[in-house]
């Protein structure tokens, strides 16, 4: 696993033109505040049909799926929460463990009458995902999972120890005051050194985020993102050892530059039906970075 971590470094002073900019949800897309499981998630709603729900990460927002809804609309109801203390949701104290923020996505599905979904995520949206589909695997249709790994799951001890995953214990008072005010300068680095080619994360994405992420008591539900991560270890292995293997079909996306074919090695450890898949050309930020190709791969496996 350390080589596709060490391959994303090595890439940072590859800059080529810029390849995707956030775009706009399509003008059927409806955005509402939805209140579950004790806080208020920013959702976007749009189209008719099988639902399938998307999960963003940490550097993003669930802004950075609307090239993916705006094909899959066509043919699908497309739900897109902020998670829990990101983007524009609420902003609670505590709830940051990935098994509680699943019931805040669960709570989602169940304020828009959807009992039983697809589900796409990326980075700590894998995180949620797992903790959604181990809680209701009759609820989760098919995943798709992209590019991160899961605490407590497979090589986890081992994957953490990477240097360039320093962040995961980067929080507290101090470090959110040398941040304040630096967001921008703060995630350039997670851009530029977990991509494969920085420059195709462009001027107007990096603004966008940053602008987000610089919003009251983003960085640090940010922060509490990453310091649940030794709960949800302990959470990941009991829901596991009681509930065994996802048992739904899975598609497990690494990035060549990043975790390639070790995503599917990693998810294999949770789940009995898997599949894997490279998005080319991309280090982590995929929907950036290769966002044709991330598409292809996810709307054929929707489509199966």
């Amino acid at each position: 696993m350390f080589k596709y971590l060490a391959a994303a470094a090595a890439a940072v002073v590859l800059a080529l033109p810029a390849h995707a900019r956030v775009e706009a949800f399509p003008a059927s897309f409806h955005v509402q505040m939805v209140q579950t499981n004790g806080t208020s998630l920013h959702v976007r709603v749009g189209g008719h049909g099988p639902a399938v729900v998307l999960l963003h990460g940490f550097g993003d927002t669930g802004d950075m799926w609307a090239p993916l809804a705006a094909v899959l609309v066509k043919d699908h109801t497309v739900i897109v929460p902020d998670l829990r203390g990101m983007g524009l949701s609420a902003h609670p104290d505590t709830g940051y463990t990935k098994k509680n923020q699943a019931l805040d996505i669960a709570g989602v599905m169940d304020a828009l009458q959807v009992q039983k979904a697809d589900l796409v995520t990326h980075d700590i949206g894998n995180m949620v995902g797992y903790a959604l589909a181990a809680q209701y695997p009759a609820r989760v249709a098919r995943w798709a999972v992209i590019d991160a790994p899961l605490p407590g799951i497979g090589n986890w001890d081992n994957i953490i120890r990477s240097p360039l995953l320093w962040h995961f214990n980067f929080r507290g008072p101090d470090e959110e005051r040398l941040v304040k005010g630096r967001e921008r300068i703060y995630l350039d680095r997670f851009w530029n050194e977990l991509s494969g080619n920085p420059g195709r994360i462009d001027e107007q994405t990096r603004r966008h985020y940053a602008r987000l992420y610089a919003r009251q008591h983003a960085i640090h539900d940010a922060f509490e993102q990453f310091g649940a991560f030794q709960q949800d270890a302990a959470d990941n292995k009991s829901l596991l050892a009681n509930g065994g293997k996802l048992a739904m079909p899975v598609l497990a996306i690494g990035a060549e530059k990043s975790f390639g074919t070790g995503m599917a090695d990693e998810l294999r450890f949770a789940a009995s039906n898997v599949t894997g898949a490279i998005v080319p050309n991309s280090g982590h930020w995929i929907m950036e970075e290769n966002p044709q190709a991330t598409l292809e791969l996810v709307t054929q496996f929707l489509a199966k």
